[in-house]
């Protein structure tokens, strides 16, 4: 019990110690705590359409939260059902930072124009964690400190329930495994390793963007939905995933990390892509992940 006590205040000190640093030093990521954003602008030259879709939420905090979806150009022109990618911010974040901060409408367009990627659904979901509504505050971007020291795998235990199962109730959505994906950034990449682990049957691609993740052979420092990692991943792989990568910055803060848990996938003969960018924890990694993962996506 010292041990994993020990183990755990070290990360949460180090977590908050890269917090610290990203604040200072990464101004193109940065976001004002408790600021709301304003819903983005659609472009006329926009092809898909984007939708506020609330949604019911069954565990602790808000009642009620929002995702965007982005609907394919032609979406109500046919009966056609689609695969769906699950988008994930990281800290600081909020169901819109794919879109103001990583411009993934234009990408998406610009990527399926010249037939570079399928036609999907993509899902913005909010996975902060908040105590109430007043904490929710429609949807606020969290401070760094705030996200890091929150996560308890609430969120994330309830992400099929509450994301996935309405998503395909309400959209044309193809609703099996090879026709779902999962990915996001930082603490975003962190929950698509744990939600695609928790949920094996339900994810057939998974993509983890510089994910802040621990040295996974220990206990996890958060508790609960973040335990057992070695023993939901000889599941998971049981039956693999058509596309897992991994992808991370040279220079990003959890560099080490990300590449003890590559060669640990490795060890065990798991199938994946461990992909290692110049740079470090920030944007143009991000958005550059983002475009090489959705080109992999259902081909």
């Amino acid at each position: 019990m010292t041990s994993f006590r020990s183990f755990s205040t070290a990360f949460k000190r180090f977590a908050l110690l890269v917090a610290v640093l990203g604040t200072a030093a990464c101004t193109s990521a940065r976001y004002l705590p408790n600021k709301v954003l304003p819903s983005p602008p659609m472009s006329p030259t926009h092809r898909g359409h984007l939708l506020s879709q609330p949604y019911a939420s069954t565990v602790r905090g808000p009642a009620e939260r929002r995702m965007f979806v982005y609907l394919p150009e032609k979406y109500y022109e046919n009966d056609t059902r689609y695969p769906v990618l699950y988008l994930l911010h990281g800290a600081r974040g909020n169901e819109l930072s794919w879109m103001l901060k990583g411009q993934l409408l234009d990408r998406i367009d610009s990527l399926k124009a010249i037939g570079a990627m399928e036609e999907c659904i993509v899902v913005l979901p909010n996975v902060n964690q908040y105590d109430d509504e007043k904490d929710y505050g429609n949807g606020r971007c969290k401070a760094a400190f705030e996200s890091l020291f929150k996560v308890d795998g609430s969120t994330e235990s309830a992400f099929v329930r509450d994301v996935v199962t309405v998503v395909d109730s309400i959209f044309r959505t193809r609703p099996e495994k090879n026709a779902r994906a999962i990915a996001g950034l930082s603490i975003g990449g962190m929950q698509a390793i744990y939600i695609s682990a928790g949920f094996p049957d339900t994810f057939g691609y998974v993509g983890a963007f510089s994910p802040m993740i621990h040295n996974f052979v220990m206990p996890s420092p958060y508790s609960g939905f973040y335990n057992f990692l070695g023993r939901k991943l000889k599941v998971q792989f049981a039956d693999p995933p058509q596309y897992y990568a991994v992808m991370t910055g040279e220079k990003d803060y959890f560099i080490l990390p990300v590449r003890c848990y590559g060669k640990r996938l490795t060890r065990k003969g798991y199938p994946h892509d461990l992909v290692i960018n110049p740079g470090a924890h920030e944007w143009y990694n991000w958005t550059d992940f983002c475009e090489k993962f959705l080109q992999r996506l259902w081909k």
